[in-house]
């Protein structure tokens, strides 16, 4: 049987390769919603932003005959944005300063989808897909992000405990409570990680090995300055927290909190997800400034 202590680490947690996993999938289902649209239809991309305020974004048209063209616009951006996007195979369009393109079909639409989830993150600096915006289908592609008085006030649609003999089972019990939590599926990471974003932070549910319990976790501070000065903080932090475990790993700092699974109560896991996002959103700027580090969405509310 695996070593309770081991399914509760959170050690093997990559937030990188979570973050570059969750890009590869927004293009899967952006490739799905492309290659279905109407003639004459669009849909625009781009990063939140205050109302009123422009952001560079990415607009899909639907032309005649299943052809597509994307738009990526440089709005607001650095000086040679314009260059990146040429470098990786946009096109300038004439009379249209700051505006670049690249055509696709929706019989193979994959390519067009990648070149578009590229440009957000790797020109546009987009940090997540949860950080895009949609103008249409945002549950599809970016879920939207949750807001303190939904998770305050949201109740568990199940009462009866869960009862799971496998990892499996308990994993597809976690994504139907979180359907119905969020009111579309979660994200899933590479790691086979749920994930939801809440405020400026992510939150991850993993099934532990054994079935046993839930571990939800959030990384709260990236690129910490000093691991001595990290990890005196997190002692006393760890010394007066009550459910939650402050952890330093490499050079971000995690909070986590374990939910016994045998059975697993709806309720119990209800209360951890509103702890562990009430914590995660609320600590994480404060402690990014005591740490010198920096947020999961910098800037973020």
């Amino acid at each position: 049987m695996d070593d309770p202590c081991l399914t509760s680490d959170v050690s093997d947690f990559d937030f990188d390769r979570s973050t570059l996993e969750a890009w590869r999938l927004f293009a899967e289902r952006l490739a799905e919603v492309i290659s279905v649209m109407d003639p004459g239809a669009t849909l625009a991309i781009g990063s939140l932003a205050a109302e009123g305020e422009r952001t560079p974004h990415v607009l899909f048209t639907c032309l005649d005959a299943g052809a597509l063209v994307a738009e990526a616009t440089t709005d607001g951006l650095p000086d040679g944005a314009g260059a990146a996007l040429e470098a990786s195979g946009w096109e300038a369009v004439p009379g249209r300063p700051g505006t670049f393109a690249r055509p696709g079909t929706q019989e193979e639409p994959e390519g067009l989808a990648v070149a578009a989830s590229d440009a957000l993150r790797e020109v546009h600096r987009v940090q997540h897909p949860a950080l895009l915006a949609p103008d249409q289908l945002a549950d599809i592609l970016t879920p939207t992000p949750l807001e303190g008085g939904v998770v305050a006030t949201y109740e568990p649609q199940r009462i009866e405990p869960i009862l799971a003999r496998t990892a499996e089972e308990l994993d597809a019990a976690l994504e139907g409570e979180l359907t119905l939590f969020l009111g579309h599926e979660p994200l899933r990471d590479g790691n086979g990680d749920l994930a939801l974003r809440v405020g400026s932070t992510m939150v991850f549910v993993r099934s532990a090995l054994d079935a046993q319990e839930v571990l939800l976790f959030a990384p709260l501070v990236h690129d910490i300055d000093g691991r001595s000065r990290a990890m005196e903080v997190l002692s006393d932090l760890n010394t007066e927290a009550r459910w939650v475990r402050f952890q330093l790993i490499r050079d971000r700092v995690y909070v986590s909190m374990s939910v016994p699974a045998a059975p697993l109560i709806p309720a119990h896991l209800h209360r951890a997800l509103r702890i562990i996002s009430l914590i995660s959103d609320n600590m994480d700027e404060a402690l990014a400034e005591k740490l010198r580090g920096r947020t999961t969405f910098p800037g973020e509310a």
